[in-house]
């Protein structure tokens, strides 16, 4: 009996109709999304290429290709961006560091610890935050114009002080949502480690942050940010050009009505979105996880 190949299985093609409303649409909404959130960023890159200085011949984008802007804002000695760079960086990367840290230290104890207004405490933390910046620049820089004439070092126009002004809002919102992470660990590994004789420093340090390791992440790369992108605080606070922080020195650039050099401006902010693409493509594997586990248990 000779052997014959099995036929074939009918083809189970999807009419496109009920493709399109079961995944179809999505695929849409995913590509209007994109562009969307591309498109600023295109433009920006488009405008920072020209070499006229202004947004004029921006419109259409990369009309003209030229890396002047760059050039210029590297070089010229009456626009410090090396400094400001600088500047940005030591506030961002230390801040961030010990918004990370004081917030984690505050969440273990508020997850592990149960002591006397501990409820009050975590509602008020969040409370607090709702209030804008806005409402305490004249009480900083009152506060900070005597502390200056005592401890200059941390006074006025000082990265020192903008440092300590940051880490004043370190317990914020973060805390709480670092709170709803620790509470989805299981406290029977606290328990093993006090049988053990580990305190509450060795279980936080050598096993809690080992496990925390998402939304330590997730709340480093968005204080990260924040920071980088904050103005108000900043402008009040920093006088000197050579002390000022990226955002506050790439403003001046265009507040002159006259003459607002936006080719240069816009150089200036795609260099200084590097840090920020660099420190999200180390922790992206962090993030995910970390914004949706500290939801499922509060």
């Amino acid at each position: 009996m000779a052997w014959s190949p099995a036929p074939e299985a009918p083809s189970r093609r999807r009419p496109f109709g009920k493709w399109f409303r079961d995944t179809g649409w999505r695929h849409v909404v995913a590509i209007v999304g994109s562009i969307f959130a591309i498109f600023p960023l295109v433009y920006v890159l488009s405008a920072s290429l020209n070499a006229n200085g202004t947004l004029t011949g921006s419109n259409q984008l990369f009309s003209s290709v030229s890396l002047d802007s760059y050039v210029r804002i590297l070089t010229n000695p009456q626009v410090p961006y090396a400094q400001w760079f600088l500047n940005t960086m030591i506030v961002a990367l230390v801040t961030g560091f010990s918004m990370v840290l004081i917030g984690a230290l505050a969440a273990y104890a508020f997850s592990r610890m149960r002591f006397s207004g501990r409820r009050v405490g975590l509602i008020t933390i969040v409370v607090v935050q709702m209030f804008p910046q806005m409402l305490a620049v004249v009480a900083i820089f009152l506060m900070f114009s005597a502390i200056s004439d005592w401890f200059p070092a941390i006074g006025l126009n000082t990265l020192s002080g903008l440092i300590l002004i940051y880490l004043g809002g370190a317990l914020g919102v973060n805390t709480y949502l670092m709170y709803g992470f620790f509470n989805t660990i299981p406290r029977e590994l606290d328990e093993a480690a006090k049988i053990d004789g580990a305190g509450h420093a060795r279980i936080f340090f050598t096993i809690i942050l080992r496990l925390v390791a998402p939304i330590l992440a997730v709340v480093g790369l968005l204080s990260f940010i924040g920071l980088i992108n904050e103005y108000m605080i900043a402008s009040v606070l920093l006088i000197d050009p050579e002390k000022q922080t990226l955002v506050v020195g790439l403003t001046k650039l265009v507040s002159n009505p006259r003459y607002a050099d936006w080719s240069a401006f816009s150089a200036g902010a795609v260099m200084a979105a590097i840090p920020v693409v660099i420190v999200f493509l180390l922790l992206q594997k962090y993030i995910v996880g970390g914004l949706t586990a500290g939801a499922t248990k509060g």
